[in-house]
């Protein structure tokens, strides 16, 4: 009779397989979300217009809104933090965990954190941009949620080519990252950002109200995914160590 030795445990694997800053991100926007709750009604509402980019800013209101000229600079990024409401969060938080850790995996944390403040920082140009000297506000993490989305679409395809797909979820780092002449030509980016683009256009024309927090801030979606796009390789470390010739793995 011959005995087998007894077959090796598979690796435990996390339950949650997301990378440590795009869950530490994830958490600071909940954490600060529920302790806007909590506050009193006037102090929420300075510690939001504080965080929240303001076009008026720039048109000489700095020092008669929250947060004074500090918020001026701070204002690109801080904006990300706050939401107008539970479900605008988690919309924001579920794309950007899914979109978030395909990116954070191929860029490492310290590369991860500087592209998403400044995607977000496009996002909120973009809006100053349509919305120059109004005292409205923007909140969101959506500017920078789109500009991950522009990021994925610079490896997504050559992946899907070579039949790397596995690598997203794995090591994405080692996937080719495709020249950006060659993403602006490539039919099935043009497709889907010309999807993405008629999506946010909606709201232009009555359809774009996320519940109570009023409406989508669609340029800021747009810039932020334009910059993820065309500005992904300049914070990329991976594109100088993979061929674009590189084997399969297994």
């Amino acid at each position: 009779m011959i005995e087998r030795e007894p077959a090796s445990a598979p690796p435990n694997e996390p339950i949650f397989n997301v990378p440590w800053p795009v869950l530490a991100v994830s958490g600071v926007l909940i954490a600060l979300h529920l302790a806007l709750q909590w506050m009193s009604v006037a102090e929420a509402e300075r510690v939001l217009v504080a965080l929240a980019f303001i076009p008026a800013r720039y048109s000489g209101y700095a020092a008669d809104i929250p947060g004074g000229g500090l918020a001026s600079a701070t204002a690109f990024v801080t904006h990300m933090l706050v939401h107008g409401d539970t479900t605008h969060l988690a919309i924001n938080t579920a794309w950007f965990l899914a979109f978030g850790s395909v990116v954070c995996r191929r860029l490492g944390a310290a590369w991860f954190m500087a592209f998403i403040a400044c995607a977000a920082a496009a996002g909120a140009t973009a809006f100053l941009a349509t919305h120059v000297g109004e005292f409205t506000l923007m909140i969101g993490a959506s500017g920078a949620v789109a500009g991950l989305m522009g990021a994925v679409m610079r490896f997504l395809f050559t992946a899907i080519d070579r039949r790397q797909g596995y690598l997203l979820s794995k090591a994405p780092q080692l996937i080719a990252l495709m020249p950006l002449g060659q993403t602006l030509g490539d039919r099935r980016v043009i497709v889907a950002s010309a999807l993405f683009i008629g999506i946010n256009l909606l709201a232009l024309v009555g359809f774009g109200l996320m519940g109570s927090a009023g409406a989508i801030a669609w340029e800021a979606h747009l810039g932020g995914y334009a910059f993820g796009l065309l500005a992904f390789g300049l914070f990329d470390p991976a594109a100088q160590h993979v061929s674009p010739s590189a084997p399969d793995l297994e």
